[in-house]
This record gives structure tokens, sequence and C-alpha cells, in this order.
């Protein structure tokens, strides 16, 4: 499953170019965040940042300063893949707020005035010591323990007796990955380059859908099963934007059909701004269709990417204000009930061309991540937008990225995304307003997409 932008992602050294360190001298300090587990030791020309839990200090990862200065901002800092994170105030010299770009919402930043005690002596790189890491970072930050009904100290303390001084690198992957298989939790990761092994987890069914793994699927099963509606359903070609990530062609004369595979990969070489510019250059020429009347959104194939994205679209719907969804991270180490205060994430019509007209949303286990956000974001709009199909996968969090001492990366879900009202869908998924199969074997046999039937009909439409 594809994962998005960590909300405060890995840096550990980054050097401050020429004069750009006089630019920010506010910054000069000890930060850690509030949530996710992050501190940033900002001094002279460097940056050096820490992954800690209470028993356990890890750094990892580089960035570096862009000389650039950006209205708002006090400093920005570029990942060696091109992501972006900067820092603007917080209202006092001794709190700040991060952003992640790509990510819904901030995370703040509060002066420390020492490394934790955790950071005097690094974690070491040994089975023990990447166990312990492991095992403290789920412990800290994990959000699904009481859905999953996992105790997770129990199965820490099944598993440690495993880890010796002679565990071989595939047996501790082998003891780390059967900790966390059983949350069937797409958001959650293991990745040994060293060995080349990875895991990643899923829903348990959903390879009803997504059958032969998900590289096989993505060249093979997913343009077999997008081929079905095309050819049943389409009147038009489909016109590619955004890197072919979003489509849209017409049911009929005057219902179009807006299919998004992705909310992430909009350039082929570019950030997340250059991704928005494309975004909202193709949702100009989509919405300028004289013609449409009615719409059908499908992700029933979209593994995620970036939030932004989705209330960018949702925006370009809206028929008035509203709240989509207010983001929190666990807050402490040991209360799974503590969260960090609400980051509202709240929908404004856009001035750019829209449809403000019935919508219907198609939705299943392969809708990910900002595919579910995007879902989320929906449910305020006025007119309702109809959910037609079955529940999303039911991850909703950025993934929290994190390092192992011998260089292994993991990846855990420390957030909450909820309603007005509170709610939450992670594990079960949005549910839709009408359940019809997703891609039930017999129908793709058949060639037929009842999804589209029934979107149709609650549109007021015939084939």
């Amino acid at each position: 499953m594809a994962a998005r932008t960590f909300t405060l992602p890995v840096l550990i050294i980054v050097t401050l170019a020429g004069t750009a360190a006089t630019q920010t001298p506010s910054l000069v300090g000890l930060w850690r965040s509030q949530g996710y587990g992050d501190v940033l030791d900002i001094k002279g020309q460097e940056v050096r940042t820490y992954e800690v839990t209470n028993t356990t200090c890890v750094a990892s990862g580089t960035l570096t300063l862009d000389p650039a200065a950006a209205p708002g901002r006090e400093a920005t800092f570029r990942t060696p893949g091109g992501g972006v994170l900067f820092v603007r105030s917080g209202g006092s010299a001794d709190h700040k707020i991060a952003h992640s770009e790509g990510s819904a919402s901030d995370v703040r930043i509060d002066r420390i005035p020492r490394l934790p005690d955790a950071c005097a002596r690094p974690t070491e790189n040994t089975p023990a010591g990447n166990f312990e890491v492991f095992a403290a970072t789920w412990a800290e930050h994990y959000i699904s323990f009481d859905l999953k009904k996992t105790d997770w100290r129990a199965v820490v303390d099944a598993a440690r007796p495993r880890v010796t001084a002679a565990t071989t690198p595939a047996e501790l992957f082998d003891i780390l990955q059967a900790m966390i298989a059983p949350f069937g939790d797409a958001h959650t990761s293991i990745s040994a380059p060293d060995i080349h092994r990875e895991f990643r987890g899923v829903r348990p069914g959903t390879d009803r859908v997504m059958k032969g793994g998900l590289s096989e699927f993505r060249t093979k099963g997913m343009p077999a099963l997008l081929g079905i509606t095309e050819r049943a359903w389409l009147k038009t070609p489909l016109r590619m934007f955004c890197n072919d990530r979003l489509q849209y062609g017409h049911i009929d004369q005057t219902t179009g059909y807006l299919r998004i595979v992705s909310f992430s990969g909009y350039v082929p070489k570019g950030d997340f701004a250059a991704g928005l510019s494309a975004l909202d250059a193709a949702l100009d020429d989509i919405f300028k269709d004289p013609a449409l009347r009615a719409l059908v959104i499908d992700v029933r194939i979209n593994f995620g990417g970036d939030d932004p994205y989705g209330l960018a679209i949702a925006s370009r719907l809206a028929t008035r204000p509203y709240l989509a969804y207010t983001k929190q991270a666990r807050a402490d180490a040991t209360d799974r009930n503590k969260w960090t205060p609400g980051d509202p994430s709240r929908i404004v019509p856009s001035s750019r061309p829209g449809f403000r007209g019935p919508v219907v949303e198609l939705t299943g286990p392969l809708t990910v991540s900002a595919g579910e956000t995007f879902t989320q974001a929906l449910m305020g709009r006025t007119p309702h937008v109809t959910r037609i199909g079955e529940a999303t996968q039911g991850v909703f969090s950025d993934v929290l990225g994190r390092s192992l001492p011998n260089g292994w990366r993991f990846g855990l879900p420390n957030e909450v995304f909820r309603t007005p009202a509170g709610r939450t869908f992670d594990g079960p998924g949005i549910p839709p307003d009408i359940s019809v199969p997703v891609f039930a074997d017999e129908d793709v046999a058949a060639g037929r997409d009842p999804a589209m039937v029934k979107a149709m009909q609650i549109l007021g439409k015939k084939k």
C-alpha cells in the first residue's frame, strides 16, 4: 500500500548553508515534538534530529536548509527525496509549528532544556537493541491495540526470549513481522533492504480483489478491473490528467465520470506544490465541462497519497464551508487515551471552476489511506454524496516512519481522523450508504459493474 508523507519526517543531520544559519536564530536549541517521538537539536551549522522513546534513541536521515525565504516561515528544510518540512512561529520563543507538505496537519514542537536521557547513549545496533526500539515505538505510538484486542506487553514478553546475541537478521525480521502481522493493518510495514525482505500489512479479505500481490495487481489486475467499467459504461475515451492519476470521461451526455487512482505522483518529478498546481489545472479543465450535470467519482482502486489533494478536490465540490475532519496523534507513551489537541481541516468552496450538483462516490476495500480521508472529507458536503460499494480499507493516519539502529525502516499509524461528531473509521473503514459488491469474481467474469448500475439509478439515469 502506498504510504503518505510522514507528518514529521525523519531528519537527523541538516547542514545550514552559509549565512542561512543566521536567518533562523530563534530556532537554535533543542526541540521536542508533541507526540510523534521526534527531537531536533538545532545549533550553528547543523540540525540533529532523534527518534526517541522512553528507553531508546535513534538518529536517522538528512535534510538541507532551503535558503530561500518564504512568507510566514522561519525556516524550510528539504529531504533527499524532495519532501519539504517548514517551521513557523507558534506564538512564543519556546513553541513552534512544524509542517510537512503533503500532510493535512501541523506538529507542535516545544523547546526543551536538554536531550532526553535515552539519547545520552544511543541505542546499539544489536538484536536486542533493534528489538527494543521496535517494541517501545509500537507501545508508545500505535493507535489500534484496543481495536485489535491486543495486549502488546504480552506480545513483547513472548517474543523477547527469542532475541539473543546470536539472532540472525533474517530471524529478527521473522520475529518482528510475527508481532505485527496479526493486526491486518495496511499502514504497518517493515523494510530490510540488506536482506531483501519487506512486509506490508493488509486488511484480511483484501486479497479477494487484489490477487497476486501488489506489483502484479498494478500491472495486470488493476488495468483489467478498470477496463470493465470503461467498456461497459463510458461513452467517451478517458482524458488523462496529473500523470494519469486523474481520469475523466462521460457516462452519458450529461453525466461525468471522475476516476482518481492516487493522491500522489501528480508530476513525474516535483514536490507537493508542483503536484498541487497540476491538480488545480486539471480540475479547472474538468469542471469547465459545460455539459456536466451529474458526477460519479470512482476511488474503488486508490492506494492513497497526500491528504491535501483530496481536500482541494472537495473544495471544488463544496456548496458551503464545513469541517472535513479533525486530526489528533497519540500524545502519551503509556496512556492510549491521551491525544494531541485537535487540528481541524476545513472545506471552503473554491472560487475556481467546480461542480455543485449531484455526486455519487464508488468505494471499496482498495480505497486506501488518502482515498479514505478524501471520502471522509466529502461526508459533510451538501447535497450529500452517496457512497456506493463496500467499506474502505480502514487506515487514515499518516504513517509514522521509524528507523532501527541497523538501518531497517518500519512504519505504523499514530493518528486518528475524527468526524465533527468525534467518530473514527480505523479498522472497519468508512461504510457505504448503499452496499454493492466491488469487483466480485462473478461480475468480473461477466464484465459487469453493478456499482455503476446503482450509481446511475441514484442519479436518475438509465444506461
